[in-house]
This record gives structure tokens, C-alpha cells and sequence, in this order.
């Protein structure tokens, strides 16, 4: 339902008090051991087709390349391509293929991407106990801090997004930045379904998550980050691939993302608002965890690529891009995995 702004406010006056439902919810009294991380290691194949172009056509093609971080390890990458190509480095740490056809290929050109991965399981315990121990090795200062404060094109910080999210942590009475984080994803668990009906979910537009109350991953977090930006807290979005918890090999169909927060006393906080909603038994574990059944591909929204795309950022980049005179171009793609005996 498409609801105007001028009327907005009185709508969510409604919904905020008919289903912001907020649980209680506690720190751990005693804290054990850190546990140890799961990981797996597996084969990922990427396989783009970008398509013949008309004669006279210049085409451009990005593809996201998988790096190293403190949660993956990315070894043994290769790359098949006809023609000559280069990694670029993009913004946040993103990194990317580039290659540029000046003359159009008279037929489909084939990328194939192939890498070892190894990803662990991103647990942050302070999140959930305060007592619990802090890590010997203290996190990198992100330099894009102030990038994680700021609005995104789907995801604005207005007046109305800064009342809808300061009104929720004042219904939990929470008062640390930690509390609200915990209003903040307690209320998207709880109130938004994951629901890939219909049109308008997987933009990651907050509006749309907040007046429909539905809709896939990009949706919840839209509203996670909006709302943890709109009352000053740094948060940032995060793009690859799911991989089902069964080891084996197959076909990955789609796409997966998620987001961290950050506090000063805890660092970077793992969240994964809709796996949460998707198996209620795990509300607990996704504040302050991501498994290790994931790929990171990309950070951030609104991507600016490298080199620049002539068209619009991206509203996130998990997929190859194409672009024929500076128009996008459809581009097919498959991605494969092989579980590794670690």
C-alpha cells in the first residue's frame, strides 16, 4: 500500500503502538569460554555471459571479486576470460573485475571466476554479556566511519525515520547504544515477516519495509541501518552469497546480506535480522553472530564502481554488471559451491 508522506506519521503513530512488539531480553549472567568458531572451506564458481553487442558498441563488465578479511580467507583465485581484464579496488575494501570491450563481440563472451574460500563464523560476545571477555586483538579503525552515519538513496534519515526509530528504543527504555541496537532489532524481528510476495521487496527502500512490513533480507536491514543511523549509531551493510548448512555442492539461486553495528565498547556487532525471523529459535544467537554458512561479496549500498559506471550507483552490487554505451546490460550468471574435507 503507497502511503504519502504528509500522511505517513499518523499511520505509523498507529502501527508503532498496535505492533512494536519488543520481548524482554537480558544479558547472560555468566559467560563461559569463548566458544570456538565454526568454519567451512569450499569451492566457489562464478560463471558470467555478457551477450554479443550491436556493431559500434562499447561494452563495460564489473564483476564482484570475493576478498580476504577477518572473517573469510580467499586463496587460489582464478580467473578465465578471453579478453585481457584487471581487479580494481573499490570503495570500503570492495574489489571487482574490469574489462572493456571497444570493439563488440560478435558473440557472448564467458568470465568464470574460481577461488578456495574459507569463512568463519563472526561472533562477537560482548554484545550479549557485558562481563564477557574482550578480544586480545583490538579491531582496525574503519575508515569509513562517518559513511556509516550517513543516509543511503533507499534508506533517507528524515524527520519521520528519526521518529520512528527514536520512539522505538524510548518503548524498550533503552538508554546505551547497545540497548538500542537491541530495541531496534528486537522490534524488526518481531514485527516484519519474511515475505517474497508481490512487488516492491529487495530494494532494501525502508519505506517500503516499514509500511508493507515484509519482505526479503535487504528489506529487514534497510530498516536495521536506518534506524541505527537515525539515533547515532554507526551501522553498514553487507552483500554475497548464502550456502546452505548441509555440506555438499550445488547451485546457489540468490543472494544473501546482513549488517554489523558498532559501539565504542564493542566494536563491530554481527547482525542477521532475517535469518532470525526465518527460524525464531536463532533471535538470539543472530544478535551478535553470523554463521559461517555465507560469502561476503561487497560492502555498502549505493556503489560507485571501479572504474566509475556511467549509470547510477548501484543500489548494491552482488551480481556482474554490464553496460553498452553506458547503459546497462543484461548479463546471465551462475554460481556453484563444493564443500573442501577441512
Amino acid at each position: 500500500m503507497n502511503i504519502s508522506l504528509l500522511n505517513r506519521s499518523a499511520v505509523w503513530a498507529g502501527l508503532l503502538g498496535a505492533c512494536v512488539l519488543l520481548p524482554s531480553f537480558s544479558p547472560s549472567e555468566h559467560q563461559p569460554a569463548a566458544p570456538a568458531k565454526r568454519s567451512r572451506t569450499f569451492v566457489l564458481t562464478t560463471t558470467a555471459t555478457v551477450p554479443a553487442a550491436p556493431a559500434g558498441t562499447a561494452v563495460e563488465f564489473w564483476l564482484p571479486v570475493p576478498h580476504s578479511d577477518v572473517s573469510q580467507d580467499v586463496r587460489d583465485l582464478k580467473i578465465e576470460s578471453p579478453v585481457p581484464y584487471k581487479i580494481e579496488n573499490g570503495a570500503y575494501g570492495n574489489q571487482m573485475l574490469h574489462l572493456r570491450l571497444a570493439t563488440p563481440p560478435a558473440a557472448p563472451v564467458l568470465v568464470k571466476l574460481t577461488a578456495t574460500i574459507t569463512r568463519r563464523e563472526h561472533l562477537n560476545l560482548l554484545a550479549s554479556s557485558p562481563t564477557a571477555s574482550k578480544p586480545a586483538k583490538k579491531e582496525k579503525t574503519d575508515p569509513d566511519m562517518a559513511r556509516w552515519l550517513a543516509p543511503d538513496r533507499l534508506v533517507p534519515l528524515d524527520p519521520l525515520i528519526r521518529q520512528q526509530a527514536e520512539e522505538v528504543v524510548a518503548k524498550a527504555g533503552a538508554k546505551t547504544n547497545l540497548e538500542k541496537a537491541r530495541a531496534i532489532y528486537e522490534h524488526v524481528v518481531s514485527t516484519v515477516t519474511y515475505d517474497k510476495t508481490g512487488q516492491g521487496w529487495g530494494r532494501g527502500d525502508i519505506y517500503y519495509a516499514c509500511d508493507s512490513r515484509r519482505g526479503n533480507c535487504t528489506d529487514f536491514h534497510a530498516i536495521i541501518i536506518g534506524y541505527c543511523r537515525a539515533v547515532g549509531i554507526p551501522a553498514r551493510f553487507s552483500i554475497g552469497l548464502p550456502l546452505p548448512a548441509g555440506r555438499g555442492k550445488g547451485e546457489i539461486k540468490g543472494y544473501h546480506c546482513w549488517a554489523e553495528f558498532y559501539t565504542p565498547e564493542t566494536g563491530w556487532v554481527p547482525v542477521d535480522a532475517s535469518e532470525a525471523a526465518k527460524d525464531p529459535s536463532k533471535r538470539n544467537y543472530f544478535f551478535g553472530a553470523h554463521d559461517e554458512n555465507r560469502v561476503e561479496f561487497t560492502r555498502g549500498r549505493d556503489v560507485v564502481l571501479a572504474p566509475r559506471q556511467a549509470a547510477t550507483p548501484l543500489n548494491y552490487f552482488v551480481y556482474p554488471y554490464a553496460e553498452a554505451d553506458g547503459k546497462p546490460l543484461e548479463v546471465t550468471k551462475t554460481y556453484e559451491f563444493a564443500d573442501v574435507t577441512e
